[in-house]
């Protein structure tokens, strides 16, 4: 596990509370990602905040941020990815808080189909992934600084494991909750190259009225999950047993130690994830997926909401 250093004593001292009881509507479901909302359940730093939390599950981070879009939630809990794309068609959302980033992407090869010690061995074969998502912006940004060209086949997320199993792909970049299945599968033929340079950033993003007419409710919700973020760096195994708890044992303490080596755990916001969305947004417009006008980092941090975390923990926020 990777701690990102906040400052614990600000996050208790300035943690407010609601005169009332306010309810907030979360679009979260128990994930290995998110330790800092398992902790603040099982803690009951929500209801300490003034705060009736109703959770809302979505199968996907994009369904929960359309989700919010569409007035269904205060606040949605996601990979990165579709704020870009909400971006770039002119979505009325505030990003307000980064709780970790997932630093183990990769290519998952079949080495029956060769040797592959670089990404150059990916010159020629054929690699599936999840076409228009963050995982096939991940590939072409290994392909284009290798300086290879392959053959991108897409595939939905459940079928690129068993494709990659029977050899009709070389090799897949998959979203990161199918790795422990491809090895598996695979067994002795599994191979992987991890290529640096993207992270997934689980983030979290609200509506104008929570920035707006409820900044009050949203800086008490922030305000819990600094305090939340604080625990986790300080005890990691507590916030463990919370999350596999939280999971009803699907993952258990011990696979988590194992995943959390490739997380880096910390409630931030900061200008690389502004830069990391510009990207995004730049490569979205590339392929055709969305039609829109370029976004500029300038006008992508006027996206970004810092207030509420900011006064919960100042020290999380790094901003222009």
């Amino acid at each position: 596990m990777k701690i990102l250093t906040t400052t614990a004593l600000a996050a208790s001292l300035l943690t407010p509370a609601l005169a009332s009881a306010e309810e907030l509507t979360f679009a979260w479901t128990p994930n290995p990602q998110t330790p800092q909302v398992d902790v603040a359940i099982e803690k009951g730093y929500f209801e300490d905040a003034g705060l009736d939390i109703e959770f809302v599950a979505f199968r996907t981070g994009r369904e929960g941020f359309e989700a919010m879009l569409g007035g269904q939630v205060d606040v949605t809990f996601m990979a990165e990815f579709p704020a870009a794309v909400g971006a770039l068609t002119g979505q009325e959302f505030a990003v307000v808080g980064d709780l970790a980033r997932f630093t183990g992407s990769r290519v998952i090869v079949n080495t029956e189909s060769g040797s592959y010690d670089s990404p150059a061995d990916l010159a020629g074969k054929r690699i599936g992934t999840t076409i228009g998502t963050n995982v096939n912006y991940y590939l072409d940004s290994v392909l284009k600084d290798a300086g290879v060209e392959a053959e991108v086949v897409g595939a939905a997320p459940p079928d690129l494991v068993p494709a990659l199993a029977r050899g009709d792909l070389d090799g897949i970049v998959p979203f990161p909750t199918f790795y422990g299945a491809a090895k598996s599968t695979l067994g002795d033929s599994y191979g992987e190259l991890r290529v640096p340079g993207y992270e997934v950033h689980y983030i979290l993003a609200a509506t104008p009225e929570m920035t707006g007419d409820r900044a009050e409710t949203l800086a008490a919700f922030m305000g819990a999950l600094a305090k939340a973020d604080a625990d986790v760096q300080a005890d990691p195994e507590a916030a463990m047993a919370a999350v596999s708890k939280s999971m009803q044992g699907a993952m258990t303490p011990e696979a988590l130690a194992t995943m959390w080596q490739d997380v880096e755990i910390g409630l931030k916001l900061d200008a690389g994830l502004a830069e990391l969305l510009t990207s995004e947004a730049d490569w979205i417009l590339e392929q055709g997926v969305v039609r829109g006008e370029p976004v500029s980092q300038e006008q992508m941090l006027e996206h970004f909401a810092p207030a509420a975390l900011e006064g919960a923990a100042p020290d999380a926020v790094s901003l222009p």
